[in-house]
């Protein structure tokens, strides 16, 4: 028993690990809308969502079971078989969570322990039959066929149903109401916020009935079959509150909306999705209760796990306080939370998501639809819903930095309608994940909004094919990775336990290194630089970013003719990697730019062109730093003969040149002293001088055949990448100091309401 007692305490240690990982993915199911709309402050909307999380445990206590006998019969296994299906369970589960989120995509949590449990039980029912002298025996009977038939097929209909419901309502809502609701809600308001909050209210109600362990059988009873007069009365009620405040005062009534639907889906999400990383530990604990109680426990089926097993209250609400603080600290929650609103926001700006070949047929597709569509329509209806879908009121009101991702209407459709949809399946005993849900119904509201145009839309596209794939592999590597960690356990014992568990944490710090590495704080830090308070001193954050864009160029190319020189195929990968980042610097920087200049007064028109060629030599130096180090790669990677010495040691000097004129214009921008230009514009004179010296040298030995035609297309396209490079950095400098001659650029201040 003491093997046993080990094992459950090791679970309930993955448990933690699992949790954490578990909120870190699953928060973007309940803070996607009020973040998105920036409905209220965030320490706010954290609040809210925290409240609702500890709501929600003391729901979840009766759900419990589907990690029991949900998945597999208990009844099967023998108690070291069962353990073994459990601590394979939490390993696959946490190192499959860790990885989503360290490359930021939302996924299901429900269908990664379902699949965790299949792939587990799956493996021990094997090695089981396999090892059997009876002959009748066969997976099938290990596993509950039917119920997990049931959960994959209602959750992949739910996908579907729920990016369709949540286009159509959304399509609806913005023809009634437009992009300038405002002037829409005195006569629709009171209707559409009275139906939100009344479907919010009975999501709760009905999440939080269903599975409560403190309320009576026959309270529950009569919740739902009063259901019906609940939902019209409180329907009835609150349209007549929501229209008496829009008559009579100015208070926002989509906020309260927002808000309590962010309490409702985070109550629902700790309610429904806790035993997603508690239930296998949970049971694991009655196991060892029930084998404690007879004399040969190894051989004990568990039969007993097939009965109802009540959770200790201390459990759950230990269980809320750890959601609580990941919540509030985890910075992964906050990147998958990003990922789905980049998907959905109405405003353009930087994707985070490149096209696909797929992405560009769909989308190509779509418009030749929509083109024959508006062929067979009416000109004046088509005349009408262009209208009602304008966004101009929207952009002239709200400054580009302050927008949020989309409006209040938006908001309280994606929460009203997730919670419409949840609390029909739930009413039928539809298994679904929720993350699924308010992703799908986010994407189909947001597609209802023509927030995917012409110039987002293939980067968005293929964004959203990025994570329902991710589904789908979600499934396969969670059955996979379960399924073979119960394999190793089953034959390596003890040993392989403590190898797997130090072998997840070991995955989930270097992850955190990947995180880190692939995230950083550089878009946080590039925020703060241009953040409201700090408009008015534009100039002075571009000052500070370009000294951060420019230092790391010189050190990419400095280790890149080194790892070039010797051949080091993984050095110059990372330095290819290092190279991309800084190309998405640049067109992050040149969106926040862009951003500042779109609020210039009208006389200001000529500084905003000034800024126009910044922009664009960013770029442009972004793009051949980029073009060298993979130049340099490819060489290597494709096996091709290195440059002779004399090209090499050209090379090498022409970095050395190029880093001294990078200096100077830093030095410049530190001092912000244009006196000192005089300095910069020797060392560009000398790199462009020694350019052309070594342009000459190569044509010499070209004609001489002194070099193969290969490394003379590399030096020589090496060579212009570079004096390109060198030339942007002057143009940039000259338009930073023609500007700074002129006055500064006032920004206009957007008042708000």
């Amino acid at each position: 028993m003491e093997l046993y007692l080990f094992i459950v305490i090791i679970l309930f240690i993955l448990a933690i690990s699992d949790l954490i990982v578990g909120v870190a993915n699953d928060a973007v199911n309940f803070l996607n809308s009020a973040i998105g709309s920036k409905v209220a402050p965030r320490h706010i909307i954290m609040t809210v969502a925290s409240l609702g999380i500890m709501a929600g445990v003391g729901f979840s206590s009766g759900i419990m079971e589907v990690a029991r006998k949900g998945i597999f019969h208990p009844d099967m296994f023998t108690m070291s078989e069962i353990m073994i299906v459990f601590i394979s369970v939490m390993i696959a589960d946490i190192i499959l969570l860790d990885s989503f989120n360290t490359f930021g995509l939302p996924t299901s949590t429900t269908v990664s322990i379902v699949f965790d449990l299949l792939g587990a039980s799956v493996g021990v029912a094997l090695i089981k039959v396999l090892s059997s002298s009876e002959g009748n025996l066969n997976v099938l009977q290990f596993i509950n066929t039917n119920q997990a038939l049931t959960i994959v097929s209602g959750i992949l209909i739910s996908v579907i149903v729920a990016f369709t419901v949540g286009m159509i309502v959304q399509y609806i809502c913005r023809i009634i109401f437009t992009f300038d609701y405002t002037k829409y809600l005195k006569k629709f308001g009171g209707i559409w916020a009275g139906f939100a909050l009344t479907s919010i209210s009975y999501f709760i109600v009905v999440k939080g009935a269903k599975d409560t362990t403190f309320l009576s059988n026959e309270s529950i009873g009569w919740i739902e079959n009063n259901a019906g007069i609940l939902f019209l009365y409180c329907f009835i009620f609150c349209t007549a509150v929501f229209q008496l405040l829009i008559v009579f005062t100015k208070i926002n009534v989509f906020k309260p909306i927002v808000l309590v639907g962010t309490f409702g889906l985070a109550l629902a999400f700790a309610a429904n999705d806790l035993v997603n990383f508690i239930g296998v530990p949970l049971a694991g604990l009655a196991s060892y209760n029930f084998a404690s109680l007879v004399s040969d426990p190894d051989n004990m089926l568990m039969t007993a796990l097939k009965g109802k097993v009540s959770t200790p209250e201390i459990i759950l609400l230990l269980s809320g306080v750890i959601m609580v603080i990941t919540l509030w600290k985890s910075k992964k929650a906050k990147t998958v939370t990003d990922t789905t609103l980049n998907l959905s926001r109405q405003h353009e700006g930087f994707e985070r998501f490149e096209s696909s070949a797929i992405s560009r047929n769909l989308v190509r597709m779509n418009i030749a639809a929509s083109n024959g569509i508006i062929k067979v329509i009416p000109g004046k209806i088509s005349s009408f819903v262009r209208k009602r879908f304008d966004t101009k009121p929207d952009e002239s009101k709200i400054s580009p930095k302050d927008k949020p991702s989309f409006d209040f209407i938006r908001a309280s459709n994606n929460l009203a309608v997730a919670s419409i949809l949840i609390s029909f399946a739930t009413s039928l005993k539809l298994p679904l994940s929720t993350t699924y849900v308010t992703f799908m119904v986010a994407m189909g509201t947001s597609l209802a909004d023509k927030a995917w145009g012409r110039d987002s839309a293939v980067y968005r596209v293929n964004g959203v094919i990025t994570v329902i794939g991710g589904w789908f592999f979600t499934a396969f590597s969670a059955f996979t990775l379960a399924f073979i960690s119960a394999i190793i356990i089953y034959f390596g014992g003890i040993y392989a336990i403590i190898g797997l568990v130090i072998l997840v944490f070991f995955i989930i710090y270097k992850s955190h290194i990947k995180y880190n590495d692939k995230f950083g704080d550089e878009d946080a830090e590039l925020i703060t630089a241009f953040s409201k308070e700090n408009k008015a001193k534009l100039l002075d954050s571009l000052y500070l970013e370009l000294q951060k864009f420019l230092r790391k160029i010189p050190p990419i190319l400095n280790d890149t003719i080194s790892a070039f020189e010797i051949e080091d195929r993984v050095k110059l990968k990372e330095e290819k990697k290092e190279a991309k980042k800084i190309k998405k610097k640049a067109n992050n920087l040149t969106n926040e730019i862009l951003q500042s200049i779109g609020q210039f007064k009208n006389d200001e028109i000529k500084a905003g062109k000034r800024f126009g060629k910044i922009i664009s030599s960013i770029q442009e130096i972004a793009n051949r730093l980029n073009n060298s180090v993979t130049a340099y790669f490819e060489h290597i990677e494709n096996n091709h003969n290195l440059p002779s010495e004399i090209q090499m040691s050209e090379l090498k000097a022409t970095i050395t040149n190029l880093r001294e004129e990078i200096n100077c214009a830093v030095k410049v921008l530190e001092s912000k002293n244009y006196a000192e230009m005089g300095i910069f514009l020797s060392e560009h004179e000398k790199f462009q001088a020694k350019v052309n010296e070594l342009d000459i040298n190569q044509i010499s030995r070209i004609q001489t055949n002194a070099d193969s035609t290969r490394n003379s297309l590399l030096f020589l396209n090496l060579l212009a990448n570079m004096e390109i490079m060198s030339n942007q950095i002057l143009r940039m400098m000259n338009a930073l100091r023609n500007i700074s001659a002129e006055k500064k650029p006032e920004i206009l201040e957007v008042s708000k309401n």
